[in-house]
Formats: C-alpha cells, sequence, structure tokens
C-alpha cells in the first residue's frame, strides 16, 4: 500500500476445476476470519473433504484446527518453502 503497510490475500482455488471460489484482500487476515469464509463457501458450494494450504499463521491457528474439526475437513499443508 501507499502508507507502507502490508497486505495479506486469501484465495480459495478448486483445484479440479481450478475456479476462484474467494479471493480476500486485507491488512490482516486472521484464523478466525477465514473460518466464515470458509463457512460462506460451505453454505453456498457444500463441504470439501480436504483443503491444501501453506503454512501461514492464518492456516494454523487454533480456530482453523477447530474449525476443520467441527467441519469434519481434512487439512494438508505443503512442505515449508513450496509454492
Amino acid at each position: 500500500l501507499t502508507d507502507g503497510r502490508r497486505f495479506r490475500i486469501l484465495a480459495v482455488v478448486d483445484d479440479c476445476t481450478r475456479e476462484c471460489l474467494a479471493l480476500i484482500v486485507d491488512t490482516s487476515l486472521s484464523g478466525m476470519r477465514v473460518a466464515r469464509e470458509l463457512d460462506r463457501l460451505i453454505t453456498e458450494r457444500g463441504r470439501p473433504r480436504m483443503i491444501v494450504s501453506d503454512n501461514g499463521s492464518e492456516f494454523t491457528s487454533n480456530a482453523i484446527l477447530a474449525w476443520a474439526d467441527q467441519n469434519r475437513v481434512e487439512w494438508h499443508y505443503i512442505a515449508p518453502g513450496k509454492p
């Protein structure tokens, strides 16, 4: 941003169809914010069997771990340093 602040982008992409299901841009994305977006997507598209993500703090937070457990969604993390 012009004031020097960084921004975060949450991109949710269906791995089979390559469809972008969500694109959220903000200066901060908490695990709770990610969980709310995933709840919205489940309402619209149904529950996924699995989610694959990097190891960002928003994905390794207690909020996401609890969300995945409550929604019975397998969560897999890619190896650190891999795209």
